[in-house]
């Protein structure tokens, strides 16, 4: 069975991009579901895939993230990997499919963990805002807050795998050197910048739409938006991207993995053994190029 990919919100599951993506499992908030029904479905899961991979938001309560520990605890077991990726929530849903995508590879459960930073790095998300007045994920610069409250002005910003912010009209935000899939969710906002500037810049090979995920506006600081994010949707280059890295053992879980820091245990790859200087993260699009 291949490894289980979990989330802690419906809206973290995007559609599969093929009929053998599985599904993730949902791990409701405490408010939602007991403590005795969330152990015994954990248990369930463990059970039937051998290990868990739960991917949260970066602004998960502290309630919910407290009771995803305590389910470890109680369990008293090292199979369950708690991942918290500082992604924009329409980006965190790509990564999440990305690994769904993975899990039905022959990487093991540790190996697809730790990809989950190195794919990170090809996700390039962001948002059209009408106003940046209460966006502090990204640096803004005075004169920007000046122009928000300027009537319909409008933004681009970027918040992985770099931070930028433009004045729509003014500038162009940095793209991807790599064929990508382009995926949407449009809030409030309505602006023709994407598919008139942007889908012409970036060049994606495709584009979706999905639904805008609930943590959206809070994350971006306002209603008025819509969000987006390019990735890479071929498994075969996923694949490729992952196996290109070389593999450690974790000295303290022993679980195989890629980059410098174990996804279950959280422990750091040893001194002795990163001193070559492999970060686990290829140079951006020299292994993943693959456009015309």
């Amino acid at each position: 069975m291949p490894t289980a990919i979990a989330v802690t919100s419906a809206d973290l599951v995007l559609p599969p991009m093929d009929q053998h993506t599985p599904t993730a499992a949902l791990l409701p908030a405490p408010g939602d579901q007991s403590l005795e029904v969330a152990l015994a479905e954990m248990a369930v899961l463990l059970e039937q895939h051998g290990y868990v991979i739960v991917l949260c938001p970066s602004s998960i309560p502290a309630a919910h993230e407290r009771r995803l520990h305590t389910i470890r605890s109680v369990l008293e077991t090292n199979r369950i990997a708690l991942l918290k990726p500082d992604l924009p929530p329409l980006g965190l849903a790509v990564l999440v499919r990305q690994l769904r995508q993975l899990s039905i590879c022959d990487f093991g459960a540790g190996v697809t963990a730790s990809a989950a930073r190195l794919l990170s790095h090809y996700i390039y998300a962001g948002a059209v805002l009408n106003s940046v007045a209460r966006l502090d994920r990204v640096p803004v610069s005075l004169k920007s807050h000046a122009k928000s409250w300027v009537p319909g002005s409008q933004f681009g910003v970027l918040a992985n795998p770099s931070a930028e912010l433009i004045k729509i009209g003014t500038g162009r935000l940095s793209g991807p050197d790599f064929t990508t899939r382009l995926v949407v969710a449009k809030g409030q906002a309505q602006s023709e910048w994407i598919d008139q500037t942007l889908v012409q810049e970036w060049q994606p090979s495709s584009m979706e739409e999905a639904a805008l995920p609930a943590d959206s506006p809070g994350w971006w600081g306002t209603t008025k938006l819509i969000e987006f994010a390019a990735f890479l949707p071929d498994i075969s280059v996923l694949y490729q991207l992952v196996a290109s890295v070389r593999r450690e053992v974790c000295a303290w879980c022993g679980i195989e993995l890629i980059g410098d820091r174990c996804g279950f245990c959280s422990a750091p790859l040893a001194v002795a053994e990163s001193q070559g200087g492999d970060s686990g993260i290829p140079n951006r699009g020299t292994p993943v190029h693959h456009g015309p």
